[in-house]
């Protein structure tokens, strides 16, 4: 379920200035709003999440912001227009349009951290209609992907997608989501699954907490990629964002055109009558 928000900024406020590094401040607006509505809900949510096999996923994600006018100073984003958008995705099954709509609606927030913040208020959100899901389907990166190996030492790997266990992982986060919504195990054990990227991963590393005692590095990666999966899996990847740390911002994707995706398929099946 994803919501379009349109924001407007008042710069006589806060003025128009925003960390470069903005997901962990935006996560935290996300938890703020839902709170006004449910304290113990966002709390829980924040704290716990749903669990399977003790991971725990909180089963939303948020886009980059899309800022029709800006400019970079340093580690900052100069806001030269009066307004931006926002997209936001829950899985539909802990929320509901009237819900979100109606707790986002003209809400006003504070968005940044202690250096730089600008005030925002919420002038319209629209529920924005799903794709029409298929089980081959073909998206664009609205946020980086995040995929982590643990190293021997309990550290995490940060992996391209193009790497040889990217769809390994993929393909496991998806099973734990469902089982994390759903309470049990995907039913199906021998489905068809594929994750190909189909141009070239572009890298970008997103600190968060900057200049705290809490500061860490994440690393995600930007592409296309074409997916296989079962449909009820499909809309997970979608609702809920593709890899980790999607609460964080990391994660969703938009459907590519059809005529694409059509063309990868096609591609694809050429390779295999080779």
């Amino acid at each position: 379920m994803r919501f379009k928000l349109i924001i407007n900024i008042d710069k006589s406020k806060l003025g128009d200035i925003i960390p470069l590094n903005y997901q962990y401040e935006c996560s935290a607006v996300i938890y703020k709003i839902l709170s006004k509505s449910d304290e113990k809900f966002s709390q829980w949510l924040h704290d716990n999440g749903y669990n399977a096999d003790k991971k725990l996923f909180k089963l939303f994600t948020f886009a980059k912001l899309k800022i029709p006018q800006y400019r970079i100073i340093n580690e900052y984003i100069k806001i030269i227009s009066d307004y931006i958008e926002w997209q936001i995705s829950f899985v539909p099954e802990i929320s509901t349009r009237e819900f979100i709509q109606g707790i986002f609606r003209e809400q006003e927030f504070e968005l940044g951290n202690r250096n730089a913040q600008i005030k925002c208020r919420i002038q319209n959100i629209e529920m924005l209609p799903p794709p029409e899901f298929s089980e081959t389907m073909t998206f664009q990166t609205l946020s980086p992907i995040c995929l982590t190996l643990k190293r021997d030492n309990g550290s995490d790997e940060y992996i391209s997608p193009t790497h040889p266990m990217a769809m390994t992982l993929i393909k496991q986060n998806l099973l734990d989501k469902y089982k994390a919504l759903q309470g049990k195990d995907f039913p199906d054990h021998d489905f068809a699954f594929n994750f190909k990227v189909i141009n070239e991963p572009r890298s970008s590393l997103i600190t968060i907490k900057a200049d705290t005692p809490q500061e860490s590095k994440i690393r995600g990666f930007s592409c296309q990629f074409q997916l296989t999966a079962p449909i009820e899996l499909m809309k997970i990847a979608y609702d809920g964002g593709v890899g980790s740390k999607n609460s964080l911002g990391f994660g969703m994707v938009r459907e590519l055109e059809k005529k694409l995706n059509k063309y990868l398929i096609n591609e694809t099946k050429n390779i295999f009558n080779l």
